[in-house]
């Protein structure tokens, strides 16, 4: 139980701490018109208060990801909750907050245009096809389930729940901002924290013991833990999700200070529910044995269920199938909002989207995709969701990179992130059943060989705005 208190304090401070540092390298100004104000448009662009956004925010990153992610991370023993802390500091939160701040900062882009401005067109062309297909991978994958649980609970069949599911996506994604998301998604997401608090209570009251972090219990079992822990817990550590749905709130900024409390604080918030969510997955099946067989029998959704009902009563029942139900319908519609302000920004050169009808026309050719993904087996869409959104993570931590070099201020905070975060996807690809299968020493072998490369191309630029700096500096003397 101390580490897990320990890790709940570490995190607090690197909120106290850390986000005022990463802020301060940032540079906000309040007196700069936000594009809620500049660009207002009564659907995307609306102003909305912090607190508002920071719960949307929390709803739209987290859903069943630091729950789901946690649990099964949890196999990996107390060492998920060193990658939990640390991530969600160092990384994680770093991610969200410059995909939130670099959006505002860009009259409201979107992650694919700030990837063009600051790594080039051809990456550009790459991450909009990329993000698009995780956008679509993840409404499929965080549908599937739902409309399961409604068939089995319910006289709906799959298919009509599935239609009905897509349907209300659909009308969230037409509708503006603050007419649904704005007024309904802060009081779930105040929800799903509440969640994880209840249980957390409910389990140090219960008497069990939790694992501390020693030598000899770090990792149990055979699976490991690089680079796989990194993919297995995303959100609640670092998730590329994160910067698709951190520009829908960046378009409702008041003002620039408040992007700390937002973007870094529902991070450090998520780390906290993914943290509780893990020490539950070791503690209440007594040991990461207990917790594989319990997945291996009612899957994530089972475990979840067992865990809540047992320690909550009737009360968790409910939460229970709330957290299962609504939190990845309400992760869906955001996911294919996100892909349609993508795809709009993509068309824009060739019509503008001044009306419902045009906006409705652009949905459509996502969800469809989406809803047929939605059928087939939902674990086969999470281990495609879980490396593609890794990617995406690092290629946001290197256009943080880019934009601090050529800012000249400060690149490491997103610098040395980006390159942890290239050597897990360079890694696992090569490694993992869903990638190429080879050998686990090959995999290291070849994901640090493309590492270094990776590190050779940071250099250079680092070189390059060096020079450029100083090239202008003896302009200006001169």
């Amino acid at each position: 139980m101390f580490t897990f208190f320990g890790a709940l304090f570490i995190l607090l401070l690197g909120y106290l701490f850390y986000s005022k540092f990463v802020e301060k390298v940032f540079v906000v100004n309040d007196n700069t018109p936000t594009p809620a104000y500049a660009k207002r448009d009564n659907l995307d662009f609306v102003p909305m208060s912090w607190w508002k956004g920071n719960l949307i925010q929390l709803l739209n990153i987290a859903g069943l990801g630091p729950i789901y992610g946690a649990v099964a991370g949890a196999l990996y023993g107390p060492v998920a909750f060193i990658w939990i802390v640390v991530g969600s500091i160092f990384a994680g939160a770093v991610h969200d907050y410059f995909s939130g701040m670099m959006s505002l900062r860009h009259n409201g882009a979107q992650f694919p245009s700030l990837v063009g401005k600051y790594l080039g067109k051809h990456v550009k062309t790459f991450i909009n096809l990329l993000s698009l297909v995780l956008m679509i991978l993840v409404a499929a994958a965080f549908t599937a389930g739902p409309a399961q649980l409604i068939a089995q609970i319910t006289p709906l069949s799959f298919t009509l729940a599935l239609l009905i599911i897509f349907g209300y996506f659909i009308l969230a994604t037409i509708l503006p901002i603050n007419r649904v998301i704005g007024k309904i998604y802060p009081i779930l997401g105040a929800i799903l924290l509440i969640m994880a608090i209840s249980v957390a209570v409910a389990l140090i009251i219960s008497g069990k013991s939790m694992p501390n972090l020693t030598i000899a219990n770090l990792h149990p079992g055979d699976l490991p833990v690089w680079p796989l822990l990194m993919v297995t817990i995303s959100c609640g550590a670092i998730s590329g999700f994160h910067c698709t749905q951190s520009p829908i709130i960046a378009r409702t900024m008041k003002k620039e200070t408040d992007g700390r409390k937002i973007f870094y604080g529902a991070m450090i918030i998520e780390g906290v529910i993914a943290l509780i969510w893990a020490a539950a997955g070791m503690t209440f099946f007594n040991g990461t044995d207990g917790l594989q067989a319990a997945l291996v029998a009612g899957g994530p959704s089972g475990v979840v269920n067992e865990i809540s009902t047992s320690l909550l009563g009737i009360t968790g029942g409910i939460l229970a199938v709330f957290g299962v139900i609504i939190l990845p319908i309400t992760t869906g519609d955001t996911a294919l909002r996100s892909s349609r302000m993508i795809l709009s920004d993509i068309l824009a050169k060739f019509f503008n989207m001044d009306s419902k009808v045009k906006i409705l026309l652009v949905t459509i050719p996502v969800s469809i995709p989406a809803l047929f993904l939605a059928t087939i087996d939902y674990t086969f869409l999470w281990r495609y969701v879980g490396w593609t959104n890794q990617v995406v993570a690092s290629i946001m931590l290197w256009t943080g990179a880019m934009y601090l070099l050529k800012s000249h201020k400060f690149h490491w905070i997103c610098g040395v992130p980006a390159l942890f975060m290239s050597a897990v996807v360079c890694t696992y690809i090569f490694y993992a059943p869903e990638g190429l299968g080879l050998s686990y020493q090959l995999s290291i072998a070849i994901g640090f060989s493309l590492t270094v490369i990776v590190a050779f191309w940071y250099v250079y630029q680092i070189k390059k705005f060096r020079s450029e700096k100083h090239i202008k500096y003896k302009d200006k003397v001169a």
